[in-house]
């Protein structure tokens, strides 16, 4: 018989979520599935203020219906694990291998942190802001580099609530040292998320293992994120324990999550990271032909571009190609827009083509 291990652990297993990841605690809990992997976001867009009018109709201005954007997303990631647990090991250690304490290591050591990278390396290359460093970070510049990235943040009106600043354990030894440091000690009152350990101009800061900020043998500095500005959708689908199935003495193990990240589009000024000089894909360039427009960007694995004005990263019109890839313009005033990806680069910024007329 199988014992259905996430309905019997369920409150267990989504505190070992929040108490144990560094980006739960950050991503924003808004969204729900539409179905198995798929999920809608939908932001409110504002609406400029008027002059009131002290006569006549629509003194408060011309109502205007309530608009959203909505970003389609797609959960990718479908992971599992297979774990036999031998019933002579399991009674010879007194009961340690039971399966719930085996459940627990599994989040703790494989799941939780896989996610967490995952995340924070997707959030990197979705960045509405992502920059190469002129120089290496040192305990000279590392608060200026820091401290120039918030301020850029509210010049985009990102709120200064709700920030934080993710950093390798190798630059946090040089941050910590900055007077505009406050270190947790002094922040007891305070609500801090799983490795926050204290603040730098308002914002969080969270230590994060350096190779959890690294694509490849590429290296981000620091990642700055708002908390209305990212996801991390997961799901819990299976967990069982099987007892004596065909071929074992004991129990087997076994598991399945689902889950992914994503930066919303309508917020992305809201994710700001520096990365190390020469480590990012080259924007991508036009050529046209007749209708045909041809993007370049050497080396990509793949290029994702729109004709609508909409951001590539983000919208559910753009088109997939490879470098050298060709799409065909449809009739009209045409600008088109490109961004580049690849598997050890972060991700290019985004690059727009000049307006080109279409017959």
């Amino acid at each position: 018989m199988a014992i259905n291990l996430a309905s019997k652990y369920a409150k267990e297993l989504a505190q070992a979520f929040s108490q144990k990841s560094v980006v739960d605690g950050v991503a924003c809990k808004d969204y729900e599935f539409t179905g198995v992997k798929n999920l809608k976001v939908y932001t409110a867009i504002s609406q400029p203020l008027n002059d009131y009018k002290r006569s006549g109709n629509n003194r408060y201005g011309e109502p205007q219906e309530a608009q959203d954007t909505v970003q389609d997303m797609v959960v990718e990631k479908d992971r599992s694990f297979s774990i036999t647990v031998d019933k002579g090991n399991n009674s010879e250690q007194m009961g340690t291998k039971e399966a719930s304490k085996i459940l627990n290591i599994e989040m703790s050591e494989q799941a939780i942190p896989e996610m967490d990278r995952y995340a924070l390396r997707k959030f990197i290359d979705y960045a509405g802001t992502l920059e190469e460093a002129a120089e290496e970070p040192s305990e000279e510049n590392i608060v200026k580099m820091i401290s120039d990235g918030m301020v850029k943040m509210g010049n985009k009106k990102v709120p200064p609530e709700g920030r934080y600043i993710f950093i390798g354990w190798s630059l946090f030894g040089m941050l910590r040292l900055s007077k505009q440091f406050i270190g947790v000690e002094a922040l007891a009152k305070e609500a801090l998320v799983k490795g926050a350990v204290g603040t730098f101009m308002g914002a969080q800061v969270v230590t994060v293992p350096d190779d959890y900020l690294m694509k490849g043998e590429n290296r981000a500095y620091f990642l700055i994120v708002y908390r209305n500005s990212v996801l991390q959708p997961k799901k819990v689908q299976d967990y069982f324990i099987k007892e004596n199935p065909a071929g074992i003495n004991g129990a087997l193990i076994e598991g399945r999550f689902i889950y992914d990240a994503f930066v919303i589009g309508a917020k992305c000024d809201g994710v700001y990271a520096v990365v190390e000089k020469g480590t990012v894909q080259p924007a991508p360039t036009f050529s046209l032909s007749g209708s045909d427009l041809s993007v370049t960007s050497s080396g990509a694995n793949k290029i994702r571009i729109t004709t609508d004005g909409t951001d590539p990263r983000f919208s559910d019109s753009a088109f997939e190609t490879t470098s050298g890839g060709k799409i065909s313009l449809p009739a009209g005033k045409i600008i088109a827009k490109a961004v580049a990806f690849d598997e050890e680069l972060f991700t290019s910024s985004v690059a727009e083509d000049i307006e080109r007329t279409i017959a």
